[in-house]
């Protein structure tokens, strides 16, 4: 019997014109609830076709802000897992029977925020984060140093119902070493939440994500949000979510520029006979890798 799982990619944009340089908490709030409240119809939608692991965008319950450097924007952060946004949707994964994957802006405290993902099981129990670990910093619009620290957690793997997964974040895809090491710890699915926009690293979007699949056996999740951005417009967020699978192959894959629940069949056995033909992990070198960490 094959051992397939149901998972689900939500691509969307932000609607509400943000107030570039301002301080208008009313219209900060008014852009997180409008942004809460689309996911949560694309999530009943994800229950009603049987979606048992969903993910959101990065930063889901927002704007890409980044693309501006204004402190405004640090009044959107809330702590993981008890400001409000996590605990709606640990009864919202509760309600559904569903595994959600949840990338918010958090506060640690005043002063030290990052880029996370909460990540919450089926019973709406709270499995653990993780923290965006590699930061850009890249003209014009990805100026992502001034709102977040690296994350700190490392490179944690997470036990739900239904799969082990992982998470990476956006700029995370350039770096295999993370991707590797979530494999080496176990996930069957990592999931990397993104916001990215038309032009230098276009190309590299189908490319990377498959070959980490490929390089370690896994399947792997990536999501990005669609449309322009006012008042900033820094460019074209193209969509073109997909699942691969660990042989690298794109097997579903989303629209360039609407707003869309992705949902595909990932079949976890497939693991197994892909690493029992690449034998990867049994041929891995560690020992004269070294030079890596002193570089």
């Amino acid at each position: 019997m094959s051992n397939v799982v149901r998972c689900g990619l939500i691509q969307t944009k932000n609607e509400v014109v943000s107030p570039a340089g301002g301080t208008d908490k009313k219209m900060l709030e008014q852009i997180k609830e409008k942004m809460l409240n689309k996911h949560l119809e694309y999530t009943k939608q994800a229950h009603e076709k049987g979606v048992k692991i969903l993910c959101y965008q990065e930063i889901f319950n927002g704007p890409y802000f980044c693309a501006e450097q204004q402190t405004c924007w640090y009044e959107t952060a809330e702590e993981i897992p008890n400001g409000p946004t996590i605990k709606l949707m640990q009864e919202t994964a509760k309600k559904y029977g569903m595994v959600l994957i949840v990338p918010i802006y958090e506060k640690e405290q005043t002063g030290v925020y990052y880029n996370s993902a909460a990540v919450i099981d089926a019973d709406g129990s709270y499995l653990g984060k993780y923290r965006k670990n590699h930061i850009p910093h890249v003209a014009p619009g990805f100026w992502e140093k001034f709102y977040f620290r690296p994350g700190n957690l490392g490179y944690p793997v997470f036990q739900t119902q239904f799969a082990t997964i992982g998470v990476y974040i956006c700029y995370d895809r350039h770096f295999p070493e993370g991707a590797r090491a979530l494999g080496l710890a176990g996930a069957e699915i990592v999931f990397n939440p993104s916001a990215t926009v038309a032009g230098l690293s276009e190309y590299l979007w189908k490319l990377e994500q498959p070959a980490h699949a490929a390089a370690n056996g896994y399947f792997v999740g990536a999501i990005n949000r669609v449309g322009t951005e006012a008042p900033w417009n820094i460019g074209e967020f193209y969509g073109s979510s997909y699942f691969c699978n660990p042989r690298g192959q794109i097997i579903y894959q989303a629209s360039r520029d609407q707003e869309e629940l992705l949902v595909g069949d990932l079949n976890l056995d497939e693991i197994k006979e892909v690493r029992h033909t690449w034998q990867f992990f049994r041929d891995r070198r560690p020992e004269t890798y070294e030079q890596l960490v002193k570089l």
